[in-house]
């Protein structure tokens, strides 16, 4: 039995602060789990940005009702569907993250919560689980999975280590060079022929 979990932002859709980022003009939104590893830490950034520049949950639903799957992701995940079990394992949350599924044609996504105030600020944020990817990953493996994993930012590491197998996708280059023990790879036809190796090397 077959699994593959990918992460949501940078892999299949655009990373949602950076394009929040773009939209309300505020450079310092831009900041991702791609600079930052410790996640606690970049929300508590990021709440702090939201309150001082008067920013709620609306606005940043706004930005995420303008963007769209990154090139050839639809295409890709709906072939990969078609081959074996897929799930999406982000740390963004479902309010956030819900538009952009129906996009990708409604693929499981195990996600996190954000909580808002009765202003509609964000007031704080639930974890599904701390280490959630790695301990999904872990789960499904208890089940007798096997797990190929793919993202792209430090918060993926963990899930890649977990993994039976997988490889960093269009991670930035400070995150390639430091890992160098994961394999990589930018390209959706690049990372489909590693899936499809995988599943072959394991065919039951």
């Amino acid at each position: 039995m077959h699994l593959v979990c990918l992460d949501l932002e940078g892999v299949l859709v655009p990373e949602i602060w950076i394009t929040f980022s773009e939209l309300v003009g505020i450079p310092e939104f831009s900041r991702t789990t791609r600079d930052e590893p410790d996640y606690n830490k970049l929300m508590l950034y990021r709440m702090d940005l939201l309150s001082k520049h008067n920013l709620k949950l609306v606005d940043i639903q706004r930005a995420i009702g303008i963007m769209e799957p990154l090139p050839g992701a639809f295409e890709f995940l709906k072939e990969l569907r078609e081959k074996t079990q897929v799930i999406i394992l982000s740390d963004t949350f479902q309010e956030f993250a819900w538009p952009l599924m129906a996009k990708l044609s409604y693929p499981t996504l195990f996600c996190n919560q954000i909580k808002t105030d009765l202003s509609g600020a964000v007031s704080s944020y639930v974890l599904r689980q701390e280490s959630g990817k790695k301990s999904s990953v872990a789960a499904f493996k208890s089940l007798n999975y096997l797990v190929f994993a793919a993202g792209d930012s430090f918060n993926d590491l963990e899930m890649l280590r977990e993994a039976d197998s997988g490889c960093l996708f269009r991670a930035p280059p400070a995150i390639k060079n430091a890992y160098k023990e994961f394999d990589s790879t930018d390209s959706f036809t690049e990372l489909g022929k590693k899936i499809d190796l995988f599943l072959a090397d394991n065919f039951s």
